[in-house]
């Protein structure tokens, strides 16, 4: 098996913030490894920590227990271009002129790079271009920032981190404001950097469904508990996912794959293909029926049958209940 390598490694931090010169820890013990060529996705419920994590990760902040080596190096032993040489961030909501064109802020990449006039060497402008293919935004090269729509603008983002050319990129909620196809279009691009390119990609989300399907590896905070790191697959197929929905009010579904609210299964029978017999149920248990006195038959094509009544939809069977 080929040797990992490790590009960023936490060994026993201890984080948080004072509040009137006392210490308020929020994450102890804290252990980790973001290992080149893997996407990991950092999830947890807000107020645990994930945002003092980052700042740590970044250097905004200093861990007051432990250590953090960037390249098996003290990360406080960098100055903060070099830091920049290393580590990409893509926030949120960042802030940049309407104005300028794509080009333009993928070319800030280089500023770490660059002396202090900015000025663009040929490698400089060689991995700009290679920044722009590797996003597929070529064709946005002039186009400006304020004509985009939320995804290009993002994926504009993610191609100025990689202009950076470091070996961490930080990602904080990359698919916040985006559709379900742009989320699932930017994550698949991740995945698809982390594994061409080796770059450790650490993002930071609440999309569980769309981190199942492209992640290499979770990362799970929750309060008062250690760091849970694993194979994502390997974390549903155990229980521990379930580390992510401490209350009992949630539980997630292994044969479903995503998070359902927990309650008392239905008093009914439903007679039919199984993948048809659970949306049936699902509808049935939203709309308040949780009990049947006949067997519930799916047929073909589509329709269903209770007793002698037979009805076309879903809608028109709730509806015959609400008459009731």
């Amino acid at each position: 098996m080929k040797k990992q390598r490790i590009a960023l490694e936490g060994i026993g931090l201890q984080l948080g913030y004072s509040q009137e010169g006392v210490r308020k820890p929020l994450l102890e013990d804290l252990n980790f490894q973001l290992v080149a060529g893997e996407l990991i996705c950092l999830l947890g419920p807000n107020g645990v920590g994930k945002s003092t994590l980052i700042k740590a990760i970044l250097g905004e902040i200093t861990p007051w227990e432990g250590q953090l080596l960037l390249e098996q190096k003290p990360l406080s032993s960098y100055s903060i271009q070099d830091r920049a040489k290393h580590i990409a961030v893509v926030l949120t909501d960042p802030i940049y002129p309407g104005n300028l064109t794509v080009g333009q802020l993928i070319a800030l990449g280089r500023t770490p790079h660059t002396n202090w006039l900015g000025h663009l060497g040929e490698e400089d402008r060689a991995i700009v271009e290679k920044a722009l293919a590797d996003t597929h935004i070529g064709y946005l090269r002039d186009a400006r920032l304020g004509e985009l729509s939320d995804g290009q603008r993002q994926k504009a983002m993610i191609a100025r981190a990689l202009a950076q050319d470091g070996a961490v990129i930080v990602l904080d909620e990359p698919t916040a404001h985006l559709d379900l196809v742009n989320r699932l279009e930017i994550m698949s691009l991740l995945r698809e950097i982390s594994g061409s390119q080796g770059k450790a990609i650490l993002v930071v989300t609440h999309d569980l469904d769309i981190a199942l399907e492209t992640a290499d590896r979770f990362w799970i905070l929750n309060c008062g508990c250690p760091l849970l790191a694993g194979n994502p697959e390997d974390l549903v197929l155990s229980g521990q996912i379930q580390a992510l929905f401490p209350s009992d009010r949630y539980r997630f579904n292994v044969a479903r794959g995503r998070v359902e609210w927990s309650q008392e299964g239905p008093d009914f029978q439903i007679e039919g293909p199984a993948e048809q017999a659970y949306w049936v149920k699902k509808a049935l248990v939203k709309a308040g029926i949780t009990f049947l006195d006949q067997t519930l038959v799916i047929t073909e094509p589509f329709g269903l049958r209770l007793g002698e009544k037979t009805f076309g939809t879903l809608e028109e069977l709730i509806g015959e209940f609400k008459q009731g």
